[in-house]
């Protein structure tokens, strides 16, 4: 059938009046334009749709059952139509994030609990992972941007930065750099470390900061997990070196952190999304909230500060 939506639509309106005057009114159209509308209906489907005079508009059965069948289909039309320009002004939709997970756990939670009072019809979705992972999931298009470290970089991701996070020394309670203010990289490769994984950003930071500071690292133990380093000092097996957004996933309050000198060494955290691609409108007002909170540091840890 070639039957289209302005058919239906003056249909719809013609058959709830009874009344092609009444109807051409409401839809602000000529009486001649919604006759030529029904009579074409009418023509496509092969059916007497309303019985007319001069005086009065009465619905056929067939005509009853297509008010039926027209007002489902101009009703799902509007409906669709509005749902579209909200997600198209940034008022729904979902915003896809990958990100490490100390972000996720520590920076995004007030941004997104901000952005839920003002923009309530949309939805987060939040992939949280190592570095590559978090990057490949902008490159597939599984994530419209990414909080991230960047590494080596690549020609097909842009990235500007976000947040700086100073590495601090994570030692168990009761050892003896606790005593100091401040501890050296070299200091700490004294003692037994322990390291996350090697495919961790935070682990390729800290074997750099050493290699900076001329020092090898006596490697005490490897993890997967920074709340299991966090575990291991708290039991006294060793020392480590984590970025200030870590901190509070190491799970533990039997650790005692301290500045690291010699050399001072931030991780830089930026904001990540494939190049020469549009981002969906909700995206867009996400971002921008975010780069509003940059006059408040309120809500970020200690060591962590937002980057030119």
């Amino acid at each position: 059938m070639e039957a289209n939506l302005r058919h239906l639509a003056a249909y719809a309106a013609v058959a709830r009046a009874k009344s092609f005057t009444a109807a051409a009114a409401e839809m602000h159209v000529s009486q001649s334009s919604l006759s030529r509308a029904v009579a074409e209906l009418e023509r496509i489907l092969g059916a007497t749709l309303l019985e007319r005079d001069t005086r009065n508009v009465e619905l056929t059965a067939a005509g009853v059952e297509t008010l039926r069948v027209a007002e489902q289909i101009v009703s799902a039309h509007r409906s669709g139509m509005k749902e579209l320009q909200r997600y198209l002004l940034g008022d729904s939709g979902v915003v896809a994030v990958a990100t490490l997970p100390s972000v996720a756990a520590v920076l995004l939670p007030r941004v997104i609990s901000d952005f839920g009072r003002q923009w309530p019809r949309v939805s987060m979705r939040i992939m949280d992972g190592l570095e590559q992972v978090v990057l490949d999931r902008v490159l597939s298009g599984d994530a419209d941007f990414a909080i991230s470290t960047v590494g080596s970089g690549s020609s097909q991701l842009e990235h500007r930065p976000l947040i700086r996070d100073r590495f601090r020394a994570v030692l168990p309670e009761g050892h003896r750099l606790t005593d100091q203010e401040e501890v050296t990289w070299e200091e700490l490769a004294a003692e037994p470390f322990l390291a996350v994984g090697r495919d961790s950003s935070v682990r390729r930071l800290t074997d750099a900061a050493f290699a900076q500071a001329g020092a090898e690292a006596a490697l005490a133990a490897e993890a997967g997990s920074v709340a299991t380093v966090g575990g291991l000092v708290a039991a006294g097996l060793g020392v480590s070196a984590m970025p200030a957004l870590v901190l509070p996933l190491l799970g533990t309050d039997r650790v005692v952190y301290r500045q690291l000198v010699g050399p001072v060494v931030d991780r830089r955290l930026d904001i990540v999304v494939r190049a020469r691609r549009t981002l969906p409108p909700a995206s867009v007002r996400f971002l921008d909230l975010l780069d509003g909170l940059r006059s408040d540091d309120r809500g970020l840890p200690s060591g962590v500060s937002w980057a030119a």
